[in-house]
């Protein structure tokens, strides 16, 4: 499936799980309503994967973890905040280098504060 057919599903789903749960709740409860919502699509989507930096040789967990990967090939960060900071923009910069995608979704849920 073209990348931007799947950024345009996930978007989708998000803005789906977003309407029926509205803001204020932790990412990991978004984060299994999008994977469910995904499924029911028939997406492959994968949540908590590990990412583990290279290192002479090695693979260590420095605990890098991707909230989702669909159609193994778009990185999805969700957040539970009222606004987006760079360190965000960071992570999801990371996890695309370590996981050697090229496209990233950085969505916010918005949180009640």
């Amino acid at each position: 499936m073209d990348p931007n057919l799947v950024t345009g599903h996930i978007i989708d789903a998000a803005m789906k799980v977003h309407t029926a749960l509205g803001p204020g709740l932790l990412e990991s409860a978004y984060e299994a309503c999008l994977l469910y919502e995904l499924h029911k699509r028939k997406m492959a989507a994968s949540s908590q994967i590990i990412l583990p930096v290279r290192y002479d040789g090695l693979k260590i967990d420095v605990g890098y973890r991707m909230d989702l990967l669909v159609e193994n090939k778009v990185v999805v960060e969700l957040k539970s905040v009222d606004f987006l900071q760079p360190i965000h923009t960071a992570q999801l910069l990371t996890y695309l280098k370590l996981s050697g995608k090229d496209l990233g979704c950085l969505l916010t849920s918005m949180s009640l504060t």
